[in-house]
């Protein structure tokens, strides 16, 4: 039973302040890290008081329980083509450069400053007014003609949607026909790995017992959240920001490691003791990070076991392209599905997820989307023609 304080006003709230960690957060920070609420392109999360940032999907950011918290880790499983991967790491990057966070870009192929400039343009307020208006009018529509179709044991069902809408203060919308502006890229600072250049400057870097590609990435991310600011860990005299951090095809042969062209690599522990040392960087930095894996070429799948526990959100795609799905005419207006593996436990001892599962991506008039309705089997992905055009 609780002890009951005596005594007169004043030696009560005496003894309330000296059983009490409980400090109020003043507008300058005080009171424990007021200061991160103010980060442009966050929000804290009113369930488990995480800073979130947007994914640049929001209906996606909706479906993960918010957003993505900074600190934290991304995966994405890529398609067999790379192709809806590669748009979901653009978006990421994209989201980064309207909020003014500073990027830092990998990749194994691809030069980092072609990565920026091909990523796709933020639509403007008045183009997605006229797409919500008309998906509302389409989806009162479709509503009207399935309530005769569907099966009666279904109808009582509860539907979710995810629409535009429904996340229009989080996060913003891309049009993937047209890059992004230069004077926006101007704006905000970015840092790029190129591969090959850096297997070039540094040929005598230590390898930790790790391939040679992910030990220098992984100095090179250390470097600029040590030097750039981002690191959490220590007090910081200027203004603090975001590190959105981008990772490509983490695993494949061009990043010295051969777990995607044997069953038994030669170092099996190298892309996890790689994934370890990166999480702990995000723990203690300003920073969130999103690494596309082809976990399909993998053949260890106890590597890709542990690189999942490893990560806090894994998300996988499926793409319909070659297999009996694409010329299935049940799949006819789809391209894939979206599993969603792993949703992170933050600060609570359950997952932040919406109530359904059943997830539809569209691309209409080039603004990528997710449909959240009831189908009976597969959380399903889909996306027009013109992606692949």
């Amino acid at each position: 039973m609780a002890a009951l304080a005596t005594g007169g006003p004043a030696q009560q709230q005496q003894s309330a302040r000296a059983t009490t960690s409980f400090q109020r957060k003043g507008p300058d920070g005080g009171g424990g890290g007021g200061r991160l609420a103010v980060l442009p392109g966050t929000r804290p999360s009113v369930r488990h008081g995480q800073l979130l940032l947007s994914s640049g999907v929001p209906s996606l950011d909706y479906v993960l329980g918010g957003g993505l918290a900074v600190g934290t880790l991304l995966l994405i499983e890529e398609d067999v083509y790379g192709i809806y991967s590669n748009l979901l790491f653009k978006h990421f990057l994209s989201e980064g450069i309207v909020c003014g966070h500073h990027l830092f870009v990998a990749s194994d192929k691809e030069e980092p400053a072609d990565i920026v400039k091909e990523l796709p343009s933020p639509l403007l307020s008045t183009a997605v007014n006229e797409i919500e208006e008309e998906a509302t009018a389409v989806k009162s529509k479709q509503d009207s003609q399935e309530s005769m179709r569907i099966a009666w044991r279904y109808q009582n069902i509860p539907k979710l949607e995810v629409t535009q809408a429904a996340c229009s203060k989080f996060g913003h919308y891309f049009d993937l026909s047209k890059t992004m502006a230069p004077e926006l890229i101007q704006n905000i600072k970015w840092y790029g790995f190129p591969l090959l250049e850096e297997k070039a400057l540094y040929p005598d870097i230590k390898s930790c017992n790790m391939a040679d590609g992910y030990t220098r990435l992984l100095h090179s991310i250390q470097k600029v959240i040590h030097q750039q600011g981002f690191d959490g860990s220590t007090p910081q005299k200027k203004q603090r920001n975001i590190l959105r951090i981008g990772i490509q095809s983490i695993g494949s042969v061009l990043w010295g490691d051969d777990i995607c062209s044997t069953e038994n690599p030669q170092n099996i522990h190298s892309l996890t003791k790689f994934m370890y040392a990166l999480r702990g960087l995000l723990r203690t930095s300003l920073s969130a990070c999103i690494i596309t894996i082809p976990a399909h070429l993998i053949q260890n799948k106890a590597i890709m076991e542990r690189v999942t526990n490893l990560s806090d959100t894994v998300v996988g795609l499926e793409s319909f392209i070659g297999s009996e799905r694409e010329t299935n005419p049940l799949y006819k207006d789809y391209h894939g599905l979206i599993h969603i593996r792993q949703i992170p436990r933050l600060n609570s001892l359950s997952c932040d997820v919406s109530d359904t599962k059943d997830l539809a991506f569209r691309l209409k008039r080039k603004l990528f989307i997710i449909e959240v309705r009831f189908f009976p089997v597969y959380i399903q992905f889909c996306m027009k023609d013109e992606i692949l055009s």
